[in-house]
């Protein structure tokens, strides 16, 4: 199978492009070109950031900014929301439009995802937002908490974010 073929039989194997990607296309593709996300600096009116613990073979241990990859022709505000829906549990986000800060992450391994362009949000959520861990437990990959400060255990690729949650930029 030559490069042409071998392209349009992946093409056949995502019927709608605008959904995701099965896993293997998606880490094939990360391995070959740089992701873009949104990330949400999402703050209280205590100045608190809301952040999640994550726990996974790329990032580590350690808590982040809700974000994630936009998908093909998403638009940004389109993946602000569904991230705030599927990271949050809450469509009911504001956020400005423009990023305050973005950054290029270039990770030392040479396997999946470990290029990054990302974009950072300045969000917030109604008044009436609680945070539901439903059955997680501290240091459950998603679990949810407002901070302070930034925590000394920030995943590394989000360090350049640590001015921001702690209200120093």
């Amino acid at each position: 199978m030559n490069i042409s073929q071998a392209c349009k039989f992946l093409d056949t194997q995502i019927p709608d492009k605008t959904k995701g990607l099965p896993d293997e296309i998606f880490y094939f593709i990360s391995r070959i070109t740089p992701m873009v996300n949104v990330d949400l600096l999402v703050k209280d009116k205590k100045g608190r950031t809301l952040l999640a613990w994550r726990d996974d073979e790329y990032c580590g241990k350690g808590w982040h900014i809700p974000g994630s990859i936009i998908r093909f022709k998403e638009t940004m505000e389109h993946r602000i929301i569904e991230t705030a829906r599927k990271e949050l549990g809450t469509i009911n986000i504001n956020f400005n439009i423009k990023p305050v800060f973005f950054h290029e992450i270039i990770l030392p391994h040479l396997d999946n995802r470990a290029h990054f362009i990302s974009f950072l949000y300045e969000c917030s959520l109604k008044d009436e937002y609680f945070i539901d861990n439903k059955s997680l437990k501290l240091y459950d990959a998603g679990y949810l908490e407002w901070h302070d400060r930034c925590p000394d255990n920030l995943i590394p690729m989000q360090e350049p974010y640590r001015e921001f949650i702690n209200n120093t930029k």
